[in-house]
């Protein structure tokens, strides 16, 4: 099997989990519920989820321990996602080439649903038999998706993001930035998996620390790319749309080349930094390149 076809692998067997764990439509309230599927259900890359399963791969850790952190740290994307998209956020009509969720809906409904699957992913984290059983390597698997979700990750780089648009940011305040809003929860999909080994050499762990940053920053650098070169029919977004709300984006700040420079950087950053863990990470060095050279 490819690594291609490996993470094609790791996609259907998360939307697997992804549906056992959702609530059924069919149960009150059946509009929320049927909302909650929508949005997480049937699109997405699930770049977090291969992550945590290549990770895993990597360090001998069983699929059906990874199940969980693969699933948890989906639904804290999607419900990103849900909520980047509202009109007090990003106000986009378009995610995944198909309506957003507050417009397949509508604006209330959206804003449960996010709060919902924000709730559900700790909910499995907590609760999902097949997970290790040392509590101390569970709690910080919940502890490492709550820091990326929070003012230290995502909701902290949004809020940045926010407070960016019409004004100028230096390479390092974007960077920042991006490493909170996005980069926080990529690493986390990377260390929440590195937590399922029951032993793990601190060289190892700093590895995959090293790398999850760099993939990380990598991959919003490229959304920041698509964002300008990229279709709206191809992204399945709104393409262009940080010059349509002044947002600062990598190409703005650095220019176009020196985005795509960058973005060489840091791919190189993460194949080395995988170094200590030999033949065994192939697939997540290949993952690091699939990741910059993906054109939606």
């Amino acid at each position: 099997m490819t690594d291609e076809q490996k993470l094609a692998a790791c996609a259907a067997r998360v939307e697997q989990v992804l549906e056992r764990w959702l609530p059924q439509a069919a149960a009150a309230p059946g509009r929320l519920h049927e909302a909650m599927r929508y949005a997480v259900l049937g699109g997405g890359k699930r770049v977090r989820p291969g992550l945590v399963y290549f990770t895993g791969e990597a360090l001998g850790v069983p699929m059906e321990r990874l199940d969980g952190p693969a699933a948890a740290v989906e639904l804290i994307h999607a419900y990103s996602l849900v909520h980047d998209d509202l009109p007090a956020m990003d106000d986009d009509d378009l995610r995944r080439g198909r309506p957003t969720c507050h417009r397949a809906y509508d604006e209330a409904t959206a804003i449960l649903v996010g709060d919902a699957l924000q709730v559900l992913a700790f909910e499995i984290l907590a609760a999902d038999p097949a997970m290790i059983a040392e509590p101390p390597l569970r709690l910080e698997t919940i502890r490492l998706l709550a820091r990326a979700s929070g003012t230290a990750g995502m909701a902290g780089g949004q809020a940045v993001d926010l407070e960016a648009a019409g004004h100028e940011l230096s390479v390092a305040q974007l960077e920042q930035m991006h490493r909170l809003k996005t980069g926080a929860l990529i690493h986390a999909s990377v260390m929440m998996a590195a937590a399922g080994a029951e032993t793990l050499a601190p060289a190892t762990r700093d590895a995959l620390d090293r790398y999850g940053h760099a993939i990380g920053l990598a991959f919003q650098v490229q959304d920041d790319i698509l964002d300008v070169e990229g279709e709206t029919e191809v992204l399945g977004k709104r393409a262009q749309a940080d010059a349509a709300l002044q947002k600062p984006n990598y190409p703005a700040v650095a220019g176009l080349e020196g985005a795509k420079a960058r973005l060489r950087e840091l791919h190189d950053e993460a194949i080395a930094a995988l170094a200590p863990l030999g033949p065994s990470a192939d697939p997540l060095r290949w993952l690091s390149g699939w990741l910059t050279e993906r054109r939606h």
